[in-house]
């Protein structure tokens, strides 16, 4: 049943009869700035999401977006809006929350952003043992290789590697977890010995791009030598890590992805030897929510067992 709801557009108040699908589809659209992308999230049609959007334009009597090729970007309208909705998406999934945890299993939908390294070789199965102890659960994995908003709903959490002093938002410690350098072994054997740090310059780099690191935490190679610069870089550490097992030259690497890549062998292990932390961020109007802390009591004592067991196989 639609409910009135009172907001300001410049400098009248207006009163209109709302429909909540059209306000959904609005703060998809706005969060992800492209009709397709809120087409692919709500799975529907781009053509009936602009049609939606078109239609609230109308009955609120302003224009919302500004569309050009490189998306939808919210008017000085939109952005008033987008606050009330955001408010309206957030206790509608507090309610939704306190209902649903009343049952013993979690069910519906989780989205969870983290860096790369996480998303590809610790939450996959992680996340699959809670989703086989809750049937009815849905988890999203955001992987990007930037620090997602949560005051913008990019997700409901994420795993961060450094913890943010800005913002409403929780921060619990979820684990420490080790990186060193590695190489194929083929590359090991066709390449100049590596008996000290000093040999490196011999030897080409995979890194991070230095202007594309989002996180102190992660500038590792300055960590092993001013002078140790990647001559073969990305900002995604997914493709230094395939850059690596393709032979391409030595990458540091998480000890917790070793087992996977059994053609990758860590070298210098006495002399580099860095440790890391990830931390479990949450929006503080969350605290509340149930089912979210449930999921966050399953994910944390899962992601350390998962660290353990896989760097005492590295």
């Amino acid at each position: 049943m639609p409910k009135v709801f009172c907001i300001f557009v410049g400098m009248r108040e207006v009163e209109e009869h709302l429909r909540w699908d059209d306000l959904k589809v609005f703060l998809h659209v706005a969060r992800a700035r492209s009709l397709t992308a809120a087409a692919r999230v709500l799975k529907m049609d781009p053509a009936t999401l602009g049609r939606r959007i078109t239609r609230l334009e109308e009955d609120m009597n302003a224009r919302l977006f500004t569309r050009s090729p490189q998306g939808y970007d919210l008017t000085e309208a939109g952005t008033r809006l987008m606050i009330h909705v955001d408010e309206m998406d957030a206790a509608l999934r507090h309610a939704r929350g306190e209902v649903q945890d009343n049952a013993d299993q979690l069910s519906g939908t989780v989205r969870i952003g983290a860096p790369d390294g996480s998303a590809n070789y610790l939450l996959p199965q992680v996340c699959a043992q809670i989703c086989d102890e809750n049937p009815g659960l849905e988890v999203q994995i955001v992987a990007l290789s930037r620090v997602l908003n949560l005051s913008k709903r990019e997700a409901d959490m994420a795993i961060a590697v450094s913890p943010p002093n800005a913002g409403r938002l929780t921060v619990q410690k979820i684990s420490d977890y080790r990186l060193h350098l590695a190489a194929t072994r083929e590359y090991l054997a066709a390449h100049p010995p590596i008996t000290c740090t000093n040999d490196l310059k011999n030897h080409r780099m995979i890194g991070y791009i230095s202007d594309l690191i989002f996180a102190d935490e992660l500038d590792y190679l300055h960590e092993v030598g001013e002078m140790v610069t990647p001559t073969l870089a990305s900002n995604s550490f997914s493709v230094q890590l395939n850059l690596a097992r393709s032979g391409a030259g030595v990458c540091i690497v998480h000890d917790f992805a070793i087992p996977t890549f059994p053609e990758l062998q860590r070298i210098l292990m006495d002399s580099v030897s860095l440790t890391r932390s990830f931390y479990l961020v949450r929006h503080a109007d969350d605290r509340k929510v149930e089912r979210l802390n449930r999921f966050a009591d399953l994910l944390i004592p899962k992601i350390r067992a998962e660290v353990r067991a896989l760097e005492a196989n590295a």
